[in-house]
């Protein structure tokens, strides 16, 4: 997978005499840019994108011990700092448990999960929709037969991730029917144990997360001279964060590039050159993954010395 992203990387950027050549003005012209305070407002944007995830688990922790917002703040970013250096994001789990008091924080995983769940519904939602409008407008005259199939499986697909969500017992009873996977079903527990009305709070917290990074990344795009209609470039956005959530990913450079292939796509399909767009979208990954990241390794590091200070 990793070979594949990056070798697909290099043959729709850089062996392209005319994209290579110009990333240096193309960045230069972005900071000299009368609109370079977009920049600082998408920047400014990141402690509230990351709010809405600590919102969820404070939330989605309270099943195992009371949480503080701060203290939930702080877990997130602990997650965020292992999750940026271990596949599929899995420290964000070890990070977020470390962080918890209780002895039966191990069943912690179970909400970890319904919150990142939570997070891809809210993504299918509205990608699934941003698909359709690529649908009608460039495949729909030429290809209606497919297209429709395509539509019907959005519609199916949202319909399943919905009905798996708030019905988070038939996921666990079916973890607990395989019998290789039966002994973690202690951890999965506390899925069935959130309210319709919770589940429902945990869903427009990912959505309000989901248009924070939604308004991050058309600032970017309108600061490298993405010039798009309104609908154009939500559709776009919205379908990059579709295909990059449902593709699987084994590490940071797969899911990077899987994102990065998505959004020149869909763009290059609305006439867009793919440089501008390649910088807005690693500018994005930048200022919600890298920059937090690295921030976060000062609770990390925090934590290491608080458990060893514990052991002494």
């Amino acid at each position: 997978m990793i070979p594949l992203t990056l070798y697909l990387l290099y043959q729709t950027v850089f062996t392209a005499p005319d994209t290579f050549l110009t990333w240096g003005d193309i960045l230069q012209d972005a900071l000299k840019s009368p609109v370079g305070y977009l920049f600082i407002i998408s920047a400014a944007l990141i402690p509230i994108n990351w709010g809405f995830e600590a919102l969820k688990w404070k939330l989605l922790g309270q099943k195992i011990e009371p949480i503080s917002f701060p203290r939930a703040y702080r877990s997130v970013m602990v997650g965020l700092t292992l999750g940026f250096i271990t596949p599929n994001r899995l420290g964000d789990y070890a990070g977020r448990v470390l962080e918890l008091k209780s002895r039966q924080r191990l069943e912690a995983i179970g909400a970890i999960f319904i919150g990142r769940f939570c997070q891809l519904v809210a993504t299918v939602l509205v990608g699934g929709l941003a698909l359709l409008y690529f649908l009608l407008r460039f495949y729909w005259n030429s290809f209606p037969a497919i297209s429709l199939s395509v539509a019907f499986l959005l519609l199916v697909l949202n319909v399943i991730f919905l009905l798996l969500l708030f019905n988070a017992r038939a996921m666990v009873a079916f973890v607990a029917a395989i019998k290789l996977l039966k002994p973690f079903v202690q951890y999965l527990e506390v899925m069935g144990s959130y309210t319709s009305a919770e589940i429902m709070q945990l869903l427009l917290l990912s959505i309000g997360r989901y248009f924070v990074f939604l308004v991050q990344f058309v600032l970017l795009l309108i600061l490298y001279k993405v010039q798009l209609h309104p609908l154009e470039y939500v559709c776009g956005v919205s379908g990059t964060f579709f295909l990059k959530s449902v593709v699987p990913s084994v590490s940071l450079v797969s899911d990077l590039g899987v994102r990065e292939l998505s959004a020149m796509y869909f763009f290059s399909l609305l006439g867009q050159a793919r440089l501008q767009v390649l910088s807005a979208s690693l500018s994005l990954w930048l200022l919600n993954i890298a920059v937090p990241s690295a921030v976060g390794l000062i609770f990390v590091l925090r934590l290491k010395l608080f458990r060893k200070e514990v052991i002494a």
